[in-house]
């Protein structure tokens, strides 16, 4: 055995995450990283005209704020990028050469399954971590995982049929992430010309009455409240910033008490105000639509986002 050769012996027992090709990674990154502003874009358009629950900035504002982060983005999607390739996507593809090795099959019909079992993975650490849901972490992963597997999949389609990897180093892997950003300003304008000529109607809260409020409203993990047409309140488990019934750092409440109908204004709209004793008093804005109205409330720092939400039960 020369010394050629037991140099070249550790290589072969490197672990294949450590041997992805250069052009995979590279793609995997550039796919990641394109997809996040295009993503931003169209999730906000979705936003437009719906109820926001007083959090966050809207309108003009809104959408200067979103200029901004696409204009800057580019530096924190290339990083997201890196880590989705690093931890989702290449570690697919790996999965997807193995169990095309020991379980036959062609190779591409199995890094749909490499990217599901990752999104799986991933999806439930940032459960059991973050407190986020399961469903939608996972279901985030795997679709951010669809189009950079498809694009590694096309460079070993291109090494197979040109016999070398695509030449141009990052050069050509420009052209996905600037078609991301121009379909992110296309949004961005349409958007903003809809919402500015009335073709996209800016949310308007309903208007109940107070006998439209009377009723049972149900909310998350078993919350309860029993609103009667006499003014008077049985809650059950209902979240409460005020304080609950196990000291003032509780966030639910469960008792009797009063409601009336308040028409000031709970974070820019009608709603109603809770009276309970052994919690204190508590006001819930008005949601919804018309045909599917509910109660919220915003637990601790306005701006976090935390709503809480009672439906008609």
């Amino acid at each position: 055995m020369g010394w050629g050769e037991v140099a070249r012996e550790p290589a072969s027992i490197r672990p294949a995450w450590l041997n992805w090709p250069k052009a995979e990674l590279n793609t995997a990154v550039a796919v990641c990283a394109a997809q996040l502003p295009a993503a931003v874009a169209l999730w906000w358009l979705t936003t437009l005209g719906g109820d926001d629950y007083a959090v966050g900035a809207t309108g003009a504002l809104a959408a200067a704020g979103l200029l901004c982060t696409l204009v800057l983005g580019p530096p924190v999607a290339a990083v997201l990028g890196l880590l989705h390739a690093v931890a989702c996507t290449m570690p697919a593809t790996t999965l997807a050469g193995l169990a095309a090795r020991r379980l036959r099959g062609p190779e591409w019909l199995w890094q749909p399954a490499g990217v599901g079992v990752l999104g799986a993975v991933w999806g439930a650490i940032t459960a059991v971590l973050g407190g986020w849901s399961f469903p939608v972490t996972a279901g985030l992963f795997v679709a951010f995982g669809v189009l950079p597997a498809l694009g590694v999949r096309h460079v070993r389609r291109w090494q197979r049929t040109m016999g070398r990897a695509p030449r141009g180093g990052w050069a050509w892997l420009l052209w996905p992430v600037l078609a991301s950003f121009a379909l992110a300003m296309l949004v961005l304008g349409g958007g903003v010309v809809a919402t500015v000529s009335g073709l996209i109607v800016e949310y308007e809260p309903p208007k109940l009455s107070a006998a439209q409020l009377s009723g049972v409203w149900l909310g998350e993990d078993g919350a309860v409240l029993h609103l009667h047409r006499d003014g008077r309140a049985d809650l059950t488990g209902v979240p409460y910033t005020a304080g609950g019934e196990d000291g003032p750092d509780a966030r639910s409440c469960g008792g009797s008490g009063s409601w009336t109908r308040d028409h000031d204004e709970f974070y820019g709209r009608a709603g109603v105000l809770l009276s309970v004793d052994r919690c204190g008093d508590e006001a819930w804005a008005i949601g919804g639509t018309e045909n599917d109205p509910e109660l919220f409330v915003l637990i601790g720092d306005p701006d976090s986002g935390d709503v809480r939400i009672l439906k008609r039960g």
